[in-house]
């Protein structure tokens, strides 16, 4: 069955050739060119990603992802302008999951998608396992993750580097490692996507601590000592 993408983008002939491109990709694009459409349409399908440009009629694209985040946890590739690194960021810390520059060749947005739609498959397919670190307790198959006692809600990227982190608990992992197994590509220069994901997991986990920054290298989760892994 082909994956349902919806692309949001007022630029109706780029997104007529990233429909044609997917398509043939195998995905199952939809387009809409409105960010009060499309919030309307997040809340009536579900769509397996979404494809969101920043600039948008009516309703701005930060708006329409802060708006998805309050019921939907579909992953989020955002479209910026060329250069926009703030846009980046602030993508990012409102909860969309990867983003590429504008205008995005088609091929690189498709790996995208691949990339974070296989973790996200891989982990439901899973058995039942458990990964426990201290209070911090992760289901891989539901995807689900538990603090102290409380569900934590988070985006698929920012599971995807938590899980990433507690397979690997104690030890300093690096950015390009987490880049790999979490987003599903390359580490570039400049790239500040991992370390927004890890600073939103700190906030979310209310645990600034939990997750260290070793200046340099990477990132470690602490308190391995309580590390186990259960099957079902």
């Amino acid at each position: 069955m082909n994956q349902k993408v919806l692309i949001i983008d007022d630029d109706r002939e780029l997104c007529e050739l990233l429909s044609d491109f997917l398509s043939l990709e195998g995905f199952e694009p939809t387009a809409i060119h409105d960010g009060a459409d499309a919030i309307e349409a997040c809340k009536g399908c579900e769509y397996d990603a979404i494809v969101l440009d920043v600039m948008l009629p009516r309703v701005q694209g930060f708006d329409v992802l802060r708006k998805l985040r309050e019921f939907s946890d579909t992953p989020v590739i955002m479209l910026t302008a060329r250069g926009e690194d703030t846009d980046r960021i602030v993508g990012l810390e409102m909860g969309a999951d990867d983003y590429l520059p504008k205008p995005c060749n088609p091929r690189e947005l498709a790996a995208r998608l691949r990339a974070i739609l296989r973790r996200t498959e891989r982990g439901r397919e899973e058995d039942s396992h458990q990964l426990d670190v201290g209070e911090l307790h992760v289901s891989t198959s539901e995807r689900s993750v538990q603090y102290g006692g409380q569900q934590v809600k988070l985006t698929t990227a920012e599971f995807n580097v938590l899980l990433v982190l507690m397979r690997h608990a104690g030890e300093v992992v690096n950015k390009e490692l987490i880049c790999q197994q979490a987003l599903g590509r390359a580490l570039t220069a400049y790239d500040r996507s991992v370390d927004v994901h890890v600073s939103n997991l700190r906030k979310k986990l209310g645990e600034a601590e939990l997750i260290k920054n070793v200046r340099g290298v990477g990132y470690q989760l602490v308190r391995a000592d309580a590390v186990s892994v259960n099957g079902p």
